[in-house]
């Protein structure tokens, strides 16, 4: 599992011109989930995101979690990220979850975000063409890789 996570002033999703889910301050995540990604890695996944400390406290340094930052979560599907251009310039795909097995894994990890640390989720629409604008704040963003039990 692979996840891209951004610290934003901003976000939103869109498909076919229609709003989908929009936040305030708080990360936008691109989430990839892999072939062989299981129950207990969208939990541990789920875990490191809202612990994740790349907020600022007082002093200025990246000491607060999302929660403590008073932040809502972005979560956006993204197979591409599982892309593989060690091969040539056109990516693979193969490492990627298919679609119908995926969907249930990253609506999981998004019930995980919302219900163990009471984040507040939007998402896109899974496995549609999305439009995603965003104010990265720092900039501040993390690959997050989360590999086999």
């Amino acid at each position: 599992m692979r996840i891209v996570v951004q610290r934003v002033l901003r976000a939103s999703v869109s498909v076919d011109g229609t709003v989908q889910g929009t936040i305030g301050p708080g990360l936008v995540l691109l989430v990839g989930i892999a072939k062989n990604d299981t129950v207990t890695q969208i939990i541990r996944a789920a875990r490191k995101v809202a612990l994740l400390r790349i907020f600022t406290d007082e002093a200025g340094k990246l000491n607060r979690n999302v929660t403590e930052a008073g932040g809502q979560i972005l979560s956006i599907s993204q197979f591409t990220l599982l892309g593989d251009v060690s091969g040539g310039n056109r990516p693979s795909f193969t490492a990627a979850m298919a679609g119908p097995e995926a969907e249930p894994l990253f609506d999981a990890f998004n019930f995980q975000l919302a219900k163990e640390y009471g984040l507040s989720v939007a998402t896109g629409v899974f496995g549609a063409h999305m439009e995603i604008t965003l104010i990265n704040d720092g900039p501040v963003t993390i690959v997050i890789e989360i590999g086999p039990d």
